[in-house]
């Protein structure tokens, strides 16, 4: 038998940023197999069976063979306990309900260990389900042979994933906006434990908090929240809403419910998502009842009472000015056997569609009779409550209206449309839910005496994208339609630099030489972070959580980043995508103490420096050093543009890219020269510059190339240039 400590984690380091295995986080973990190395999977009796009957899932992983079951030929074949941890890994976090898919595992060269990283979307889920993986894996391993006291219980930790997920995970709804962003290729930032959500960087940014923006008004959120004043706006505007008034007492309810006439709606005037609503009343009692309910649910004793609209409960959501998606609700009904009380009739006859659960998962709710108040408000106008037994063949109305989750976006009528959008306006939210009952939404709201009873900010989305019935809805790709327009990605042009040569003071001369453009430019380097050339942090600032800082802040038009080869190895780059990547040199593989990373060799150097390529958007520009012939191999790996710097004018590689009529930046007799092509511009000669600076001219060259590849202009680059000072200039106290 072999035992679990056999399969150890040396180390687990969370990637928030690019890294050396994808641009999208990831959990690596450094394992050592131990005896396992002298055992793949296809001569361990039973793994194979023992696996898949575990996950079944397991069947759709590609793998390396590239094809459906591709990883279940491999595990057949043979492969190592590594690799069989990836797949675990990754399939334990589907069942929770992560989606997730990238993971690849590498030998480090020394026997038994191994480097494998797998894609997560929330670091508590990964490292939970890393800890699972290796248990389920164990289990697996010795099968019959295991004596463990606590044999692994996949359901518990699938249940305890999940509940992970739950807790700390993107909602559903703001999950569905984010991959609708993702899609456009706009970055977003995770700001809070919540689901308030950054898109974009600087000042190029959106924020949403689910269904809120940053442009979703304070006073139209209040407005809504007043049933009365946006019943009285909608009526103004000659938009169809019940006749009703707002009343302080159950005997102002019931006098108002007579002088309207019967029946009537009782609600909260201050009420969201239908809580303390009741509806179709007819009696006295009903009506008292219904006043205190809905003064309980509010946040005051105010209630409106209101004429009943005959039909159906819709929700309509409108975003920016147009209507994306329409649902529609149902009344529910149990049916009597005389042998179950209500409570049993709704768990076996309501609770058991798959739709209905407590998550925000489920577009249905599950019902519980004994403790909703408005069902058991309904319950006791038809004489019973939640522990009565109905006689066989009897029909009991469990809820009148609600359950909006049936798809009926295609049927609504234009005019229909228009009374919702003008409804959102009127308010003056951007994104609204709009209540409205009517017998058929295909029909005129005119000619079937239908009307708008509310409407409401921050409406729930998960109706439209997991409807109970029908298709699901884009709307988040409407938000962000609404949010940005066609030519617009949220992003502020970014800079980064890697490599040891001279890299603060390039991170530094890009910053002061974009700001010459009218920009607000924060840099961050290893001498601190800068705010429009203004030292506001002292100190090495190559950090992820210091590059956060910059992209969060809603003033800057550009941001630079300094990065090393291990701030890749250990947080990933602050940013996932860049305009411009510098690469100056490979080195530092002893300085760095990347060793203990296994990076051992310029093979494995290049690995990790090439991230600072892949992250270059197809727009975007290289700026490599070309008398280094490491970093100029790196030019095919770009998907954008290509400027080499050099100091000797007839390097080859500047020759050959000139030639092919590309740019590049070099010294000549002196002086700082750009090039695009064969057409050649003098900037300034190197001795006009500041002291402190002209002592590293490459450091200058790749500086000017990179302002260059954002169109700074040579004027302004010879401004720049003639006043810049490389000293480190101390924060003001």
């Amino acid at each position: 038998m072999i035992k679990k400590k056999d399969l150890d984690f040396l180390r687990v380091t969370h990637l928030r940023g690019p890294n050396i295995w994808t641009y999208r986080p990831v959990i690596e973990v450094v394992v050592d197999i131990g005896a396992l190395e002298e055992l793949p999977s296809n001569l361990i009796p039973g793994l194979y069976e023992r696996l898949v009957e575990s996950l079944p899932g397991l069947v759709v992983h590609r793998c390396g063979v590239g094809e459906y079951g591709g990883f279940l030929k491999r595990l057949r074949e043979g492969t190592w306990a590594g690799h069989i941890l990836e797949h675990v890994v990754l399939e334990l976090q589907t069942l929770a309900g992560m989606r997730t898919g990238f993971g690849k595992t590498r030998e480090t060269g020394e026997a038994g260990i191994y480097k494998m990283a797998f894609r997560t979307r929330e670091e508590h889920v990964g490292r939970a389900a890393l800890a699972a993986g290796r248990s389920l894996l164990m289990a697996a391993i010795n099968g019959p042979d295991d004596t463990s006291d606590t044999p692994f219980d996949l359901a518990a930790e699938v249940a305890i994933l999940k509940n992970l997920v739950d807790e700390h995970c993107l909602g559903p709804s703001t999950a569905h906006i984010v991959e609708a962003a993702t899609e456009r290729h706009i970055p977003s930032i995770r700001l809070t434990d919540g689901n308030l959500v950054q898109l974009g960087h600087g000042a190029a940014q959106r924020r949403i908090w689910t269904a809120e923006t940053d442009g979703t008004s304070a006073i139209a959120e209040s407005i809504a929240s007043d049933k009365d004043l946006t019943k009285s706006l909608l009526k103004s505007c000659g938009l169809p809403v019940p006749e009703g008034s707002l009343v302080r007492s159950a005997e102002e309810a019931w006098e108002e419910a007579q002088d309207i006439g019967l029946p009537v709606v009782v609600k909260p005037y201050d009420g969201n998502h239908g809580r303390g609503v009741s509806l179709n009343l007819m009696t006295e009692a009903d009506v008292v009842a219904a006043y205190h309910l809905a003064s309980r649910k509010g946040d005051s004793q105010s209630v409106l009472v209101e004429r009943y609209i005959t039909g159906d409960e819709h929700r309509i959501l409108v975003v920016g000015t147009q209507v994306v998606a329409a649902a529609k609700g149902e009344s529910l009904w149990v049916t009597g056997d005389g042998a179950a009380n209500i409570i049993a009739l709704v768990d076996s006859q309501i609770n058991t569609d798959p739709r209905r659960g407590s998550g925000e998962d489920s577009p249905l709710n599950a019902l519980a009779p004994e403790e909703g108040a408005e069902i058991i408000l309904e319950l006791e106008r038809q004489g019973l409550t939640a522990y009565s037994v109905p006689l066989a063949g009897q029909k009991v109305l469990i809820q009148p209206n609600g359950n909006v989750a049936f798809d009926v976006t295609d049927k609504i009528h234009p005019s229909v449309r228009h009374a919702a959008a003008l409804a959102a306006r009127v308010v003056g939210l951007d994104i609204a839910g709009i209540d409205l009952v009517c017998e058929d939404i295909s029909r005129p709201l005119e000619e079937q005496r239908g009307a708008i009873i509310e409407v409401n900010a921050s409406p729930g989305l998960l109706a439209h994208l997991k409807p109970a019935d029908g298709p699901a809805r884009p709307v988040g790709a409407a938000i962000i339609a609404h949010l940005f327009t066609p030519a617009q990605n949220g992003r502020i042009p970014i800079v980064g630099v890697t490599g040891t040569l001279g890299t603060s003071l390039i991170a530094k001369l890009t910053g002061c030489l974009l700001q010459l453009t009218g920009k607000h430019v924060g840099v961050i380097s290893g001498q601190g972070m800068y705010l429009d050339n203004r030292q506001v942090v002292a100190g090495d600032c190559i950090k992820w959580e210091t590059g956060q800082r910059l992209l969060i802040n809603r003033t800057l038009n550009a941001a630079v980043f300094e990065s090393h080869a291990r701030m890749i190895l250990t947080e990933g780059l602050a940013y996932d995508k860049c305009q411009v990547g510098i690469v100056t040199d490979m080195e530092g593989m002893e300085s760095l103490g990347l060793a203990e990373f296994y990076i051992r060799d310029a093979d494995a150097m290049a690995n990790v420096i090439r991230t600072q390529v892949d992250v270059i958007l197809p727009d975007g520009v290289a700026v490599l050093n070309a008398d280094n012939a490491q970093v100029a191999e790196l030019a095919a790996l770009c998907d954008g543009k290509v400027i080499f710097y050099a100091l000797d004018p007839d390097n080859d590689v500047v020759a050959r890219h000139r030639a092919a009529g590309e740019r590049t930046v070099f010294v000549r007799a002196g002086a700082i020269v750009i090039a695009d092509g064969a057409l050649e511009t003098a900037l300034l000669p190197l001795s006009s510059m500041k002291t402190a600076t002209v002592k590293y001219p490459a450091s200058v060259l790749a500086a000017v190339a990179a302002a260059w590849a954002l169109d700074v202009t040579p004027e302004l680059l010879v401004a720049g240039l003639r006043t810049f000072d490389a000293a480190p200039k101390l924060p003001a106290h």
